[in-house]
């Protein structure tokens, strides 16, 4: 065997004798349908692609009631995922049933990140009242005003760069409305007037202009904010007495009423941007729109908001292995750093390099809506609250039969206070 042979064969052993790099394998778990689970699944894919050591394989459960309830009963055996996203409105809920971990200093820093780099009103959200984070926000996403621009050209309420402008009261608002309905439109407002996230995030939008507090101290609707709450359910029946809103709305139904151009304004969350995108570029809307933070229609800024965030649940009664918890925290911190791709989705990124960075900046009608960041109304920090939750079903079954005229505005306080009291512990 010659000099040159030798070295080959000594290379061939040392190649079959290298192991392969050792791959942490991370189970993720999350609620993402539709446009939002293909760009989670499309970020998840980049990261698995750039990390050959770390491997995510993820899985999606139905949104609401059964994704938290599996949460619930798996981290309690220890059959958890090691990572999951989850709603920051769940998380008192979560505090009380014992089921996340803190996320710690230390965890951050593994992540890259300083908890300064975040929005403060989604680090109020996923932390106790103590301080202490129990979740990663990754966005902040709210109830947004979409326009119908055809409906008010040549108005005062359209600047010269087709933006929606002089609306600064409910009064201004209104008369908006009324402007368009002169204009042909049928259903000038449309929101699911059928279903319980858009009754809750409108009324809860106009309680919070108020400045009102839901509960406070375990008490439901105290002092005034009974008042608030009245006056917020007054103007959505005022809505209703004059045609304005559709009666008994569904979801689809209240998007399609904007997208087929019947409605001049629509109030929905940030999460449909996508779906007038798509509609727009393939010329199918038949109409120009834009989206705005939700004015100012009663004494201050407040915004209906939630933030999708990431946590990490028990593991029964073990503890994650270091190395693994590293690989976690390694997965979070390059979501936030790669948020401009969630971004596309309409949201707000919780992550201010990127929220405030040109390129976000650049997107629109994103950038018009951002400042809404720091006028996020997050629900009632109770484990009565949060999305697919109680307070969830007293908008539908009290607020809704109010809105359309079977109970009076001050009937329904009253019977929210009493249904939702007694489910406070």
């Amino acid at each position: 065997m010659n000099r040159f042979t030798s070295i080959l064969a000594a290379s061939a052993v040392s190649l079959v004798a290298l192991p392969a790099v050792a791959q942490t394998e991370i189970t993720w778990w999350d609620f993402l349908g539709g446009g939002d689970g293909v760009r989670m699944r499309a970020m998840i894919d980049q990261f698995n692609a750039e990390h050959p050591d770390i491997n995510i394989t993820p899985t999606t459960s139905e949104w609401g009631v059964p994704f938290y309830t599996r949460v619930r009963t798996s981290a309690a055996v220890g059959q958890g995922p090691d990572i999951m996203t989850y709603h920051l409105s769940r998380l008192p809920l979560a505090l009380q049933e014992g089921v996340l971990t803190e996320i710690t200093d230390a965890d951050l820093e593994a992540a890259g990140l300083e908890i300064g780099d975040f929005f403060e009103a989604a680090v109020d959200a996923a932390s106790d009242a103590d301080g202490a984070l129990y979740a990663v926000p990754f966005d902040i996403h709210s109830i947004v005003l979409y326009y119908n621009k055809s409906y008010l050209e040549g108005s005062e309420f359209l600047d010269d760069d087709g933006i929606l402008v002089g609306i600064d009261s409910l009064e201004d608002f209104e008369r908006a409305v009324a402007h368009t309905v002169e204009q042909g439109s049928r259903a000038p407002i449309s929101y699911q007037t059928g279903g319980p996230g858009g009754i809750w995030r409108v009324f809860y939008t106009l309680f919070g202009q108020q400045g009102g507090e839901f509960i406070v101290d375990g008490e439901v609707l105290p002092g005034d904010n009974a008042g608030k709450a009245q006056r917020a359910i007054e103007i959505m029946a005022s809505w209703g007495e004059q045609g304005w809103q559709p009666e008994q709305a569904e979801y689809p139904a209240s998007v399609a009423l904007f997208t087929s151009g019947q409605s001049a304004f629509h109030l929905n969350g940030v999460w449909e941007v996508p779906t007038l995108n798509d509609l727009a570029n393939d010329g199918s809307l038949g109409f120009e729109w834009g989206a705005v933070q939700v004015p100012q229609m009663m004494d201050e800024l407040a915004t209906w908001a939630d933030s999708h965030a990431f946590a990490i649940p028990i593991q029964g009664n073990q503890d994650m292995d270091p190395e693994r918890r590293e690989a976690v925290m390694t997965v979070i911190g390059w979501m936030q750093r790669n948020a401009i791709a969630w971004a596309d989705a309409g949201h707000i990124p919780a992550y201010r390099p990127v929220a405030e960075s040109d390129e976000y900046q650049a997107m629109e009608p994103n950038a018009t809506y951002a400042s809404l960041a720091d006028t996020a109304f997050f629900d009632p920090r109770s484990e009565i609250a949060g999305v697919a939750s109680p307070v969830y079903d007293a908008a539908v079954n009290v607020i809704g039969p109010a809105m359309h005229g079977f109970l009076s505005p001050e009937e329904a306080v009253a019977q929210m206070q009493m249904e939702l009291q007694g489910l406070i512990r």
